[in-house]
């Protein structure tokens, strides 16, 4: 198979560097866990991806099946709980940012560094 054949590991490697690009290079805590979301979201889809079998069928044992190939469902259940945590973790990190918005007057990660030198 071509590369051109593999297209969904080319948008999901598009995907994980555009979460990390602005996980690194921005500021605004909120913009940063937007990035850690797409970063997320393209682990998520990349073992989504790697689980499929093609021509698989769900491991359901049927009397008098000949050769039948069945897919694994560890990692789509994997990736269910690995939802939810990222879920979660984005709620906690959004209400970090709203506390620390109320407290500071900002969620600009230099001007925070600046209040907390200024800050004896």
């Amino acid at each position: 198979m071509t590369l051109a054949g593999h297209w969904i590991y080319w948008a999901i490697v598009a995907l994980m560097m555009v979460g990390l690009y602005v996980l690194i290079a921005r500021e605004n805590l909120v913009k940063k866990i937007m990035g850690l979301n797409l970063f997320q979201v393209s682990v998520i889809l990349f073992y989504v991806a790697v689980a499929k079998v093609r021509g698989g069928t769900a491991p359901i044992l049927v009397e008098g099946a000949g050769d039948v190939v069945y897919s694994n469902p560890l990692p789509h259940v994997l990736m269910l709980t690995a939802i939810v945590v990222g879920v979660s973790l984005t709620a906690v990190g959004l209400g970090l940012a709203v506390r620390i918005r109320a407290a500071y007057g900002s969620v600009e990660e230099d001007e925070l560094d600046r209040l907390d030198e200024a800050d004896p």
